[in-house]
């Protein structure tokens, strides 16, 4: 059963822009009504389920699930965190390193290590596919073959080999090369004038509490995995549109906006049911301050400026940093994919410093599962 936009509200008890808002993150679907093409209608049992909530007590198995979907976090963690709508690297601001720091000096401060960071350059080319991308899954992978556990083994061993790691990733993004990393992706680019937007991306994208690739990877090295596999999960999580290639949607809702107009191409995704591209972000009620760090830089490109309105006006949600990686490309001329290099470049210093801890903890990370298929036939 499908509602208007009148009766959704009225049993929502909620204004327009919350509306919106729920069909941008998913939680309501919409589709377009037959009747009159520039309305949408929504699902009845989504507008119910979410008016019906009410407080009381809840069964821990719902708190359990509850928590692997966007709940409260289930592993502790010294790396980093939310807090009050800010990203915090092991106590500093990530906001305020991003200022003037580099990706070499956010491995330093959240692994940590005992000496200077060291990247030597392996000097392989690409490989797979030929892209970035596949180059760095086929160079963990390689390694995730022959790289010894990383069960019993101490810090200082585990910190080299670290290091080792995040370089193997750098040769395959960044090509084989010296110098700091925002660099090399700069020259690679042949974009010099990208490196200081790149440096901050990095700085920002480093790590972002128990996301869905660092979970993969801390899943993987508390088996006894070595970081390389772990790397290797983390590296493949992130290629899914919902985490590390959502700055792609963007893209597309940009050429689309260049066709019709930023705020038709916005209304027709929202009439066909489609949440926003990169717009607003759970862990930032006001806001991704990672994106506005970055849109700060410098002026928006259009249409990307009137996009950015649009999200405000229409589901009262701000761009979020995928968002803003995608202005970042478009503004310096990169290609589509080099959102997604950068994210994978940057989170693997997150995803490094989670498996060094979580090999410390000595714990393997086996959640249990609800059962809810057909009875068992017992004998």
């Amino acid at each position: 059963m499908w509602l208007s936009a009148d009766t959704a509200l009225l049993r929502l008890g909620v204004k327009p822009q919350s509306l919106y808002a729920s069909v941008s993150r998913g939680r309501i679907r919409a589709k377009a009504d037959p009747g009159d093409s520039r309305r949408s209608l929504y699902s009845a049992e989504d507008i119910d389920r979410l008016a019906g909530r009410r407080p009381g007590r809840v069964p821990d198995r719902t708190i359990a699930e509850g928590a692997i979907g966007w709940g409260d976090p289930v592993i502790a963690t010294a790396i980093s965190t939310i807090a009050g709508g800010r990203l915090i690297y092991r106590g500093q601001d990530a906001v305020a390193f991003s200022a003037a720091g580099t990706l070499e000096e956010v491995a330093q401060l959240l692994w940590p290590l005992d000496r200077p960071l060291d990247l030597p350059s392996r000097g392989e080319g690409p490989a797979g596919d030929g892209s970035p991308f596949g180059a760095a899954l086929v160079a963990l992978a390689r390694r995730a073959a022959g790289d010894a556990p990383s069960h019993g083994r101490g810090r200082k061993s585990l910190g080299l080999e670290a290091q080792d790691v995040l370089a193997t990733v750098a040769d395959a993004i960044c090509g084989p090369g010296q110098g700091l990393l925002h660099d090399r992706l700069a020259a690679r680019w042949r974009r010099p004038r990208a490196a200081s937007g790149l440096r901050r991306a990095l700085v920002l994208l480093a790590d972002h509490e128990l996301n869905a690739s660092t979970f993969a990877a801390r899943v993987a090295v508390s088996t006894g995995a070595s970081l390389a596999a772990g790397a290797l999960a983390g590296l493949a999580t992130l290629t899914g549109p919902l985490h590390g290639s959502a700055s792609l949607g963007v893209f597309a809702l940009a050429r689309r906006a260049d066709e019709v107009g930023a705020e038709a191409a916005l209304r027709e995704q929202l009439a066909e049911g489609r949440p926003l591209a990169a717009a607003g972000h759970r862990l930032y009620p006001e806001g991704d301050v990672r994106a506005a760090a970055l849109l700060e830089e410098s002026s928006l490109p259009p249409p990307y400026a009137a996009l950015a309105e649009g999200y405000e006006r229409l589901v009262g949600e701000r761009p979020n940093v995928d968002f803003a990686l995608a202005a970042l490309a478009a503004r310096h001329g990169l290609p589509e994919t080099a959102p997604g290099q950068i994210f994978a470049l940057a989170r693997s210093v997150g995803w490094l410093a989670h498996m060094l801890e979580q090999v410390e903890t000595g714990t393997l990370i086996r959640p249990r599962a609800r059962y809810t298929g057909p009875k068992p036939s017992v004998p």
